[in-house]
């Protein structure tokens, strides 16, 4: 039985999965069953930070995994505490707790929750509690109820209402319209720095210093969602600061690169103080408010130690912002009308398409179009919406690895063009 006759058979069918059956990897590159080589600008959707089977990576996973894989949050778990202080000294760089989850999808619920919290404690003038979150159009929070509620998407949302009550979607970089839609029971506004999913839209400066404003105006938490920008991808430890970096969020999500590989969220909540008790808002999850069995566990932070402090000590941040500046410079020389702009920061890079010039068959986008162009060639690279797709390389990527797969992207566009153009002219020839 093939592996497309197991999935057929026992997986439920969630995912539209391309015919690929991958078996290994190795830095950049990752070979299918049948031996092919691909060079890996996917990486998981930006999970495989250090690219595929880092040496750090496998030693750190090698060695605690005989130790001890896994115990209770009931005790004190020390790779779990020298992780939270690696994220609080050298990647947020300011006071706060931080709450080990699995996926982003659970570290966006968690500070969901706290915002839910922070607005019983901080209520409406009247005393009822403040409960609303609101997010932004083309957003992508997570799939699980509260997440996918939060998410500005109705496409993913489709056939699961009633969806969780207290959300909000406002147009994303619109100052004029947040300014003008808080309500008395909002708490919180939830944003991606960078809408990974949505396309690859990155906020404005002056929206996220409006963004904070408009917090500090009306007693609200400022959360960022960094689970696909997060830690180097963008070319700062944290995307927020490559955008305006004097502004102090109240709450941060992660995931994807910050394990590797192995599955691993956090959210992390600020120390200050949101009354004049002193009360630190870090304090309002306290025992009892929030939990996860596996979270956090010996083995999942001894990886995500070895992976941030690879890109720590390596300056990966930098290295991104580097291979950033090669991408955009080649894709320009190129002049090429199929690309309508490259969008993004660091090594979170979309690059959106012009559809008119891609043979999109019904049932089908010029994003997969392409993408599926791309694997043929032996590149692997995700879609971000129905125009845009993504380069999400390894931060370690080197730049000869970057000139390679931009020669199989321009090789694969000139290819799609060219049948454009071929369909017109004989259509002129036989009118």
């Amino acid at each position: 039985m093939t592996t497309a006759d197991q999935f057929q058979q026992h997986v439920l069918p969630t995912y539209g999965r391309f015919p690929l059956v991958p078996v290994r990897g190795e830095g950049c590159r990752l070979w299918d069953e049948t031996g092919k080589s691909y060079l890996d600008f996917c990486t998981g959707i930006a999970v495989c930070s250090l690219g595929h089977c880092h040496p750090r990576l496998v030693e750190a996973i090698r060695k605690q995994a005989g130790k001890l894989l896994h115990c209770s949050n009931l005790y004190q778990i020390p790779q779990q505490a020298e992780l939270a202080e690696e994220i609080n000294t050298h990647h947020v760089r300011m006071n706060g707790k931080v709450f080990f989850s699995n996926s982003g999808a659970e570290a966006n619920d968690g500070i969901i929750k706290s915002a839910r919290r922070f607005g019983h404690k901080r209520p409406q003038a009247d005393g009822s509690p403040r409960f609303e979150v609101i997010t932004f159009t083309l957003s992508f929070h997570g799939r699980t109820l509260g997440s996918m509620s939060a998410t500005g998407q109705a496409k993913i949302q489709e056939g699961f209402d009633p969806l969780l009550p207290g959300f909000r979607h406002l147009p994303y970089n619109d100052i004029a319209a947040l300014e003008a839609d808080i309500r008395p029971e909002t708490a919180a506004i939830l944003l991606e720095p960078i809408q990974g999913e949505g396309g690859v839209n990155t906020a404005t400066p002056e929206f996220l210093r409006a963004v904070a404003a408009v917090c500090r105006k009306h007693d609200l938490l400022l959360m960022f969602d960094e689970v696909q920008t997060g830690f180097g991808r963008c070319g700062d430890a944290m995307a927020w600061r490559m955008i305006a970096p004097e502004i102090k969020p109240d709450a941060i999500s992660w995931a994807k690169g910050m394990g590797g590989g192995v599955p691993i969220g956090a959210f992390w909540l600020s120390d200050r103080a949101i009354d004049d008790d002193g009360t630190a808002l870090s304090s309002l999850m306290g025992p009892g408010s929030h939990g996860s069995t596996y979270g956090g566990n010996p083995l999942v932070c001894a990886a995500s130690l070895a992976v941030l402090q690879e890109i720590r000590e390596q300056d990966l941040a930098t290295h991104a912002l580097l291979m950033e500046v090669r991408i955009r410079e080649t894709i320009r020389s190129w002049k090429l009308p199929v690309i309508e702009e490259v969008r993004g920061g660091g090594l979170l890079l979309g690059i959106r398409l012009n559809p008119d010039l891609i043979p999109a068959p019904e049932g089908k986008t010029p994003a997969l179009v392409v993408v599926t162009k791309l694997m043929e060639r032996g590149l692997l690279a995700p879609p971000a919406g129905p125009t845009t797709f993504r380069l999400l390389p390894p931060l370690n990527v080197t730049g000869e690895e970057i000139d390679e797969a931009l020669e199989i992207v321009k090789e694969a566009l000139d290819e799609l063009v060219a049948a454009v153009c071929d369909r017109r002219e004989n259509g002129s020839m036989k009118s």
